[in-house]
């Protein structure tokens, strides 16, 4: 099979860090086309920078990265640096990039690729807020139809909310972009937190990250011990978990993952539950089901391979 052709939308994190170093430490199975930043876990600034230092912490100077929205459609931007530390990669000591930032605007890039690569090739992963992919589909309703999939981290069934009681983070900054993302007809997989709560960076698998050798399994390590000391408090878990890679080993492992096809709402209205993803989980609702929402990982097989990819950088 040839390579899946992905755009990654992005708002680095540590996390997000390592779904980027292993979608391009596996060409064989993803073809990175493009990285787009946005406004997240840390302002866009930050964003845009943190990806080109992962790129070449990949060894990869090669791939374009593009700034997109630095704020939500409609809403005031929340960050979480209180997660991911003032940069939004806290831990490891790297170097600021020496590779450009493109002059091209994210979502541009994301209207400009979609209409020039053959219909249905091009696969879109949002590890943030969806603000990029809804401003592109706004924008430019002609390519939503071309999209191949949209393979997404964001949102919570039974684990229901990070950042508020009822909404996981990515989908809680921009409600309004991710109801135009979910309304779009689009085949979507939902890599949710009920998947990547079990997705745990334990002693043993972090220790497994460092013992490679090479500066992105040091890396990666230094960055886990940073932040899992907010999970640890928050959860009381044996680790951090790694959410955003669960994307990218999804195109490289799909059957790590097991899911339902359901329908997803986004609440936009209440500002008690403002993100919330109202997952059809039992079917109850008569609505259509628009999304693959996966709910059970292969947790082993997730960190056997990653710690191999990274092996290769």
């Amino acid at each position: 099979m040839s390579a899946r052709r992905i755009i990654i939308d992005t708002d680095p994190g540590q996390d997000d860090a390592v779904a980027i170093l292993l979608a391009l430490a596996s060409p064989e199975e993803i073809e990175v086309l493009g990285i787009t930043a946005v406004a997240g876990n840390v302002p866009l600034s930050l964003t845009a920078k943190n990806a080109r230092i992962v790129c070449e912490l990949a060894g990869r100077p090669d791939v374009k990265v593009f700034a997109g929205c630095d704020r939500p459609l409609s809403r005031r931007l929340v960050t979480a640096e209180h997660v991911h530390g003032e940069t939004g990669l806290n831990g490891p000591k790297l170097p600021d990039p020496e590779m450009p930032l493109q002059d091209r605007h994210g979502v541009d890039f994301i209207i400009e690729t979609l209409r020039a690569e053959p219909a249905g090739t091009v696969t879109l992963c949002p590890l943030g807020p969806l603000t990029n992919i809804a401003m592109a589909f706004r924008l430019a309703p002609d390519i939503i139809e071309r999209v191949q999939e949209i393979v997404l981290m964001g949102g919570a069934y039974f684990e229901v909310g990070n950042i508020t009681p009822a909404a996981e983070f990515n989908i809680y900054v921009d409600p309004q972009a991710a109801d135009i993302v979910f309304r779009a007809g689009v085949p979507i997989t939902v890599m949710s937190l009920d998947v990547t709560h079990q997705a745990l960076v334990t002693k043993e698998r972090n220790d497994a990250f460092r013992a490679i050798g090479n500066r992105a399994g040091e890396a990666v390590a230094a960055m886990t011990d940073f932040f899992e000391r907010f999970d640890l408090a928050k959860y009381g878990s044996k680790g951090a978990p790694l959410h955003d890679p669960c994307v990218t080993a999804y195109l490289i492992r799909p059957e790590l993952f097991t899911g339902r096809h359901i329908n997803v709402e986004i609440e936009t209205r209440s500002e008690l539950t403002m993100g919330m993803t109202v997952a059809d989980w039992w079917g109850v609702s008569g609505r259509e089901p628009n999304a693959m929402f996966m709910g059970t990982i292969d947790s082993d097989g997730f960190f056997a391979l990653i710690t191999e990819r990274l092996a290769r950088l």
